[in-house]
C-alpha cells in the first residue's frame, strides 16, 4: 500500500514539473509575441493554455483522491497540499500569459505599444520568463537556494512596470486612451505572473521545512 502511495506522489509531482515546463514554454511565447507582434506565437500561447488546463484537472484530480482514500499525514500532506497549491498558481500564469496573447492578437498587425515601450516590456518578459525557470527548478528540487533572488527579480520587474505606467500616464501620451488602459492590464499580467513564480517558491520552501508562507516573509 505505502508502494502504491509513493508511486502516485511521484507522478504528482511528474505532473507539478510537466504543468511548470508548460508554463514556461507559454512566458518564452508571449514574449516573442509582445516584441515582434508574432500572431503565431500568441496563438500558441493560447494553445500551451489549453495542455495546461487539462493537466492541470487531472493533477487536481490526483490530489484530491490521494486525500480522501490515502488520509496522508506530516510530509506527505504537506506535499499533497503544496502540489494543489502550486497546480493552481500554475493555471492561473497560463491565464494571464493567454490573456496577454489576447493583446497581441487584438493589437494585430501592429505592435502593442511604441518602440520605447516594446523595450522594456522585453525586459519585463525575459525577467519574468526567468522566474518561470527559477521556480520550475524547485519544483523539481534542483537549484534551490535560499537566497532572494526572485524577489530581487520580482522587485526589478515592478520598477519597469512603475515606468510603463508613468509613461502611458504622462500628459504628453500619444497614443490613445485604448492603447493606454490595454497597457496597463499587460504590465499588471506580468506583475501577477511574477508573484505566482515567487509564490511557488514559497510553497517548496514551505514543503521542505513546514514554515508556513506568512512566516517567511521578512526570513533571512
Amino acid at each position: 500500500m505505502r508502494t502504491k502511495f509513493s508511486s502516485e506522489l511521484a507522478a504528482l509531482t511528474d505532473e507539478l514539473a510537466r504543468l511548470s515546463a508548460l508554463a514556461h514554454e507559454a512566458t518564452e511565447r508571449v514574449a516573442v509575441a509582445v516584441a515582434e507582434a508574432n500572431l503565431t506565437a500568441a496563438y500558441e500561447v493560447l494553445a500551451i493554455e489549453e495542455q495546461l488546463q487539462a493537466l492541470h484537472g487531472k493533477c487536481e484530480n490526483r490530489s484530491v483522491i490521494l486525500l480522501a482514500l490515502e488520509a496522508p499525514v506530516a510530509r506527505d500532506l504537506r506535499h499533497v497540499v503544496t502540489a494543489m497549491q502550486i497546480a493552481d498558481d500554475l493555471s492561473r500564469m497560463s491565464w494571464l500569459t493567454s490573456r496577454i496573447a489576447d493583446s497581441v492578437v487584438h493589437r494585430y498587425p501592429e505592435p502593442v505599444a511604441p518602440p520605447d515601450i516594446l523595450r522594456q516590456l522585453g525586459a519585463i518578459g525575459g525577467i519574468v520568463t526567468d522566474l518561470a525557470v527559477t521556480a520550475g527548478r524547485a519544483i523539481t528540487g534542483i537549484g534551490l537556494s535560499a537566497d532572494r533572488s526572485s524577489e530581487d527579480a520580482h522587485a526589478r520587474l515592478t520598477a519597469l512596470q512603475q515606468q510603463v505606467l508613468r509613461t502611458i500616464s504622462a500628459p504628453q501620451w500619444q497614443h490613445g486612451s485604448a492603447m493606454a488602459v490595454d497597457l496597463a492590464l499587460l504590465v499588471h499580467h506580468y506583475e501577477r505572473c511574477a508573484e505566482h513564480c515567487v509564490r511557488i517558491e514559497r510553497l517548496i520552501h514551505f514543503f521542505h521545512t513546514g514554515i508556513p508562507l506568512s512566516a517567511q516573509v521578512g526570513e533571512d
